[in-house]
């Protein structure tokens, strides 16, 4: 099954035309709202470096999975 997104919004002007597994690999700081100074935090507490490491953390996993199971809830 094919899916698209427009994820121009939410990632930086850089990233935009960057294939998923790009942006994937790409510094947290590709995505918008996020600093270099935030990328550093996240590496620091967490050892974060990269999207995929952002969205594969178990703590950002398990917030994620609280957040949807409180929505369905509702």
């Amino acid at each position: 099954m094919a899916i698209s997104a427009d994820l121009a919004k939410q990632l930086d002007k850089a990233y935009e035309d960057k294939s998923v597994a790009e942006v994937l690999d790409a510094p947290v700081a590709a995505l918008s709202g996020v600093s270099e100074g935030d990328a550093e935090k996240l590496d620091a507490a967490f050892g974060i470096k990269t999207v995929r490491d952002l969205g594969t953390n178990k703590y950002f996993r398990l917030a994620a999975a609280l957040n949807e199971l409180d929505a369905a809830a509702k």
